[in-house]
């Protein structure tokens, strides 16, 4: 990728539940129901709650530098592209583009050095009763967008247009890309991929330890959901030390629940000395207004269940 190129990949999978970089997919997804049915549990990169995918639903994820990154700039070109087809779209919260208050669109982000990719869904003929047969949403999440059940937050596309097809909205997204960033789109060939790294990436994404991970028999746990994303802390105390940690999040920014584990581990087990550890873990990231938030109400947590 050079400095000043921006890349849109339009992409599908078939009967998948993809669950955030820091999700307990126990927690998250039915992976027994999914699995029998023969169906895939995928973990991506960045952070955010779980999806379901169907080949009724068109995924996109942009791959750019880090000073050419905007997302305003990148919703516009999904939000254009469905008004262009005659849908009513617009950003929503943090992370949804809705049409008549019904999310179509969740997205998420993630960045590593210089480089950065901001992906999402567009649900245009999912299968409803099989998003939320495979999903477990919490009740919490949904008291917080005041919604009885997950079938009544979201739309498809075909709902507002009802011959709309996936081939007519990428078509629709490619023209709005091009006229949002004033330059034609050159399709990319596949011999320009670089195979040797996507297959070691195949390996890595495909394996059990970075799906499922490591699942622990805890003996503590503390769980709340917050305006920035539900958080759970699972705990194994021995002696009144904690041996070991797992947090769990769908929280949209990672840094700060990944250092989580590392910092508690061999902690005694009290309010003041988690906290005293939890600061001295945001001390070593940088401290941004939002990581501040999280990590207080983290701290709530803690000082009112310990």
């Amino acid at each position: 990728m050079v400095n000043d190129e921006c890349i849109l990949y339009l992409w599908q999978n078939e009967n998948t539940v993809v669950i955030g970089r820091n999700q307990n997919p126990w927690k998250e997804c039915k992976v027994k129901e999914l699995e029998d049915s023969g169906g895939k549990l995928v973990r991506r990169l960045s952070g955010g709650g779980a999806v379901y995918h169907d080949m009724g639903n068109l995924n996109f994820t942009f791959l750019v530098t880090k000073d050419n990154y905007n997302v305003d700039r990148q919703l516009e070109v999904i939000i254009k592209a469905v008004n262009n087809i005659g849908i009513p779209a617009l950003k929503s919260g943090r992370n949804d583009i809705t049409v008549e208050g019904r999310k179509f669109s969740g997205n998420a982000f993630y960045a590593s050095g210089d480089k950065c990719y901001h992906h999402g869904t567009i649900l245009v003929d999912v299968d409803m009763p099989s998003l939320s047969k495979y999903l477990n949403v919490s009740k919490a999440k949904l008291k917080s967008k005041g919604v009885d059940s997950v079938k009544s937050r979201v739309a498809n596309l075909n709902e507002y247009v009802s011959d709309l097809t996936i081939d007519r909205l990428k078509d629709e997204l490619i023209n709005a890309f091009g006229g949002v960033y004033g330059s034609r789109p050159v399709q990319i060939d596949d011999k320009q991929l670089a195979w040797d790294k996507l297959l070691e990436g195949e390996k890595k994404f495909s394996s059990w330890e970075w799906k499922y991970g490591r699942k622990i028999e805890f003996s503590d746990s503390l769980e709340r959901r917050f305006s920035w994303g539900d958080i759970e802390l699972q705990l194994v105390v021995e002696g009144g030390i904690i041996k070991n940690c797992r947090s769990y999040s769908d929280a949209l920014d990672t840094e700060l629940i990944e250092k989580i584990p590392d910092s508690l581990i061999g902690r005694v087990f009290t309010a003041k000395d988690m906290e005293e550890a939890l600061k001295e873990a945001l001390i070593k990231i940088k401290a941004e207004d939002s990581k501040k938030q999280m990590l207080e109400d983290i701290l709530l947590l803690i000082n009112e269940e310990i």
